[in-house]
């Protein structure tokens, strides 16, 4: 299949993402459904990929419960990271041949989006796992962790628009002690832009043609620029 549907889905739970991921890799595996790339964001959360230490939530699993924050273990590579309304969550649910590749494909695209908007960035994966992601100088404003079964991906990046930084002080995160953060805008009027500069960077930076989604969109007052399709 050729086409690419980008999805809009709102605010969604971490856990009900995450089984929706997995229901649409099994779908993408059988070739049942396009590549898929649904955007999105969370409550409060955080996730461990599969290299994560103790030490890098340092607080207990009891202070983050203790205040509403789910602490979810996940198979995708890399290590802790933190989610959150505000943040743009984009989750491509695709065939690949190389993760290396993808994940660059993923820098890029949040690479162009920030150019459009007048924000010098850089992808670092090339630099080694612990660099993956976006960078604005020395501070991190994107995160990137996957897996791939069956040569179909899952997880995706997660990019900090208007939301808290605070709750990234509370970890530490990527396994970078001290790892600046940046987000892209301050104000909610911008954040329409932001959504459709990401759709039309994913497009470019990956080249594929895109079809309009249907039956699985869910409208979002968040993002509604992301319900058109991606070309």
């Amino acid at each position: 299949m050729a086409d690419l549907h980008v999805v809009n889905l709102g605010l969604v739970e971490y856990r009900e993402a995450l089984d929706l991921q997995h229901r649409f890799a099994d779908a993408r595996a059988a070739e049942a459904v396009a590549d898929t790339v649904l955007m999105l964001e969370h409550p409060l959360c955080y996730t461990r990929g599969r290299r994560t230490g103790d030490a890098e939530l340092p607080l207990g699993d009891a202070w983050y419960r203790e205040r509403g924050i789910d602490v979810v273990d996940v198979d995708r590579g890399g290590k802790v990271t933190h989610h959150a309304p505000g943040q743009l969550v984009a989750y491509p649910i695709m065939r690949v041949d190389s993760v290396r590749e993808h994940v660059a494909r993923m820098e890029r695209a949040i690479v162009a989006a920030l150019a459009d908007e007048g924000v010098e960035a850089r992808g670092r994966s090339s630099e080694g796992p612990a660099w993956t992601g976006v960078w604005i100088g020395d501070a991190k404003i994107a995160s990137i962790g996957v897996h791939v079964s069956r040569g179909v991906t899952t997880h995706g990046l997660a990019v900090n628009v208007d939301n808290d930084l605070e709750p990234w002080s509370w970890i530490v995160p990527c396994g970078l002690p001290g790892c600046a953060r940046r987000r892209w805008a301050r104000s909610p009027a911008r954040r329409d832009r932001c959504c459709r500069a990401f759709a039309s960077g994913w497009r470019g930076a990956s080249r594929r043609s895109a079809g309009c989604a249907s039956g699985s969109s869910r409208a979002s007052a968040r993002w509604p620029g992301c319900l058109a399709p991606a070309g």
